[in-house]
């Protein structure tokens, strides 16, 4: 799988990533919903985001698959001063030493195959601590096929059930994104 993800790059076949920090990341920053604390950032890529938070204070875990990103976050972090703990690993096999305070996911879900996401939901679930949040960007492509794939709503909301995961009032943010496609912005909090 490494290869694959590896050559995807190589490619510049990564419809998910945006080129820089999202939108729903800085107003989380900004309005104070999302502040400094133990975080994960799952399938990070070239991590912008990690690179933000770690500015912010935050004490950021990054994990990616592939290298290449993982090399350009490096870079990027040693450009701006900034520390983040980077692992490249396969996230359906990785495990951290303890649970986090939060989880931000925005381009890992859609990318995984639709097949290992009850997994991955389990272990988002399991990676947090107990009354911890997941910031997530659902991607919204209307299409089938991917990466990115699409993550329906109400996909989501069975694969969050609401008995491990309380869920914010609808409607959620619309964030757009700049290959036309658009994400819905959720905060969800585990339940213990």
């Amino acid at each position: 799988m490494q290869e694959a993800w590896e050559e995807r790059y190589r490619r510049g076949e990564t419809g998910w990533d945006r080129g820089e920090t999202s939108p729903a990341l800085a107003g989380w920053l900004e309005s104070g919903l999302l502040t400094p604390c133990r975080i994960l950032v799952p399938g990070c890529g070239k991590g912008y985001e990690v690179v933000e938070l770690a500015r912010r204070g935050f004490e950021v875990t990054a994990v990616d698959i592939a290298p290449s990103p993982l090399k350009a976050l490096k870079s990027a972090l040693a450009r701006t001063g900034g520390t983040a703990e980077v692992i490249q690993a396969d996230l359906l096999q990785w495990w951290p030493n303890e649970p986090f305070d939060a989880i931000y996911e925005q381009t890992c879900l859609c990318a995984l195959d639709p097949d290992s996401w009850p997994d991955y939901a389990q272990r988002l679930h399991a990676w947090l601590k107990p009354g911890g949040r997941l910031y997530a960007l659902f991607m919204q492509t209307g299409r089938p096929g991917g990466p990115p794939f699409h993550c329906a709503l109400e996909d989501m909301h069975r694969l969050f059930s609401p008995e491990h995961w309380q869920w914010p009032k609808a409607p959620h943010p619309v964030i757009h994104h700049p290959t036309g496609l658009h994400e819905l912005a959720v905060i969800l909090r585990r339940i213990p």
